[in-house]
């Protein structure tokens, strides 16, 4: 295992310098707000200890940041016409937790920790709480000063055929292995309403581990029981079936390795989606 976690320590690094944008990198704030990543962790696990739920929740928030504007926590302004009140953010739910971690960073050093940033490590930190891979994540993003609801027409939907989640992902540099691999940050922790429900019904997109992070998702999907009909398309396109497959296959410690080595990989690469840096954006 000593091994293994010096691969995944290597691989990531690998990752950092192939995706890094500008002034963007691990440890980003080692001199500037040392104790930055730990008070985003005991912020995201507090909240979680009450309610594991929004462990997906941040992991939402996180995608859809990134998937409009880039990952610049547009997603966060709030006024009348920002991407927060757009028909498919309006389930977003964590703002809290962004926003206590941003009030004790601002008390422990003021104007030097973005938002962005937090979302980024308040998703791994998410992740890591769920019993999934933790890692390195590069920070020194700034965040953006223009939010609207009307740009969150590129944003994945439920309904999405394979082609058009193709088309969606390519046009952030993503390519079906990210499609793929990412859907399991997305969806399987995630709750939906159900279209006759009252609101506050939900239904579990992972029948069998919802507030686990693993790959149950892809052997559900593999096995007919995807919840959305974009998740069970992912079975029927030869490409992402492919990549289904080797995440649900039935060799159980191969597995965990596979999906663990390869997730990390993809949450660097869409965390830098058009991230701002040096001058752009502000704190």
């Amino acid at each position: 295992m000593e091994c293994l976690h010096l691969v995944l320590m290597v691989a990531m690094t690998m990752v950092v310098v192939m995706y890094g944008e500008g002034d963007i990198k691990t440890g980003f704030y080692t001199s500037s707000c040392p104790k930055s990543e730990s008070i985003v962790w005991s912020t995201v696990e507090k909240y979680f200890d009450k309610d594991p739920t929004l462990a997906a929740a941040l992991l939402r928030l996180h995608f859809h940041d990134c998937f409009v504007q880039g990952c610049d926590a547009s997603v966060l302004i709030d006024s009348p016409s920002s991407e927060r009140k757009a028909l498919p953010n309006l389930g977003l739910r964590g703002f809290q937790v962004i926003d206590d971690a941003k009030s004790q960073l601002e008390a422990a050093c003021p104007g030097v920790v973005s938002c962005a940033d937090i979302l980024a490590l308040a998703a791994r930190d998410a992740v890591d709480l769920s019993g999934g891979p933790s890692w390195g994540v590069p920070t020194g993003r700034r965040d953006g000063r223009v939010s609207l609801s009307s740009d969150t027409s590129n944003l994945p939907g439920p309904a999405d055929s394979v082609a058009v989640q193709r088309q969606k992902f390519a046009a952030k540099g993503l390519d079906d292995h990210d499609l793929v691999t990412l859907v399991a940050f997305l969806q399987p922790l995630q709750t939906l309403c159900p279209k006759a429900g009252d609101g506050s019904q939900r239904v579990a997109l992972d029948k069998d581990s919802q507030l686990k992070f693993d790959v149950s998702f892809f052997k559900n999907v593999r096995d007919g029981y995807g919840i959305l009909e974009s998740d069970q398309r992912l079975w029927g396109d030869a490409s992402t079936r492919r990549v289904v497959e080797n995440y649900a296959g039935n060799v159980r410690g191969l597995l965990g390795v596979r999906f663990n080595f390869e997730f990390p990989k993809a949450m660097i690469k869409m965390s830098t989606i058009d991230v701002k840096t040096g001058l752009e954006g502000e704190i």
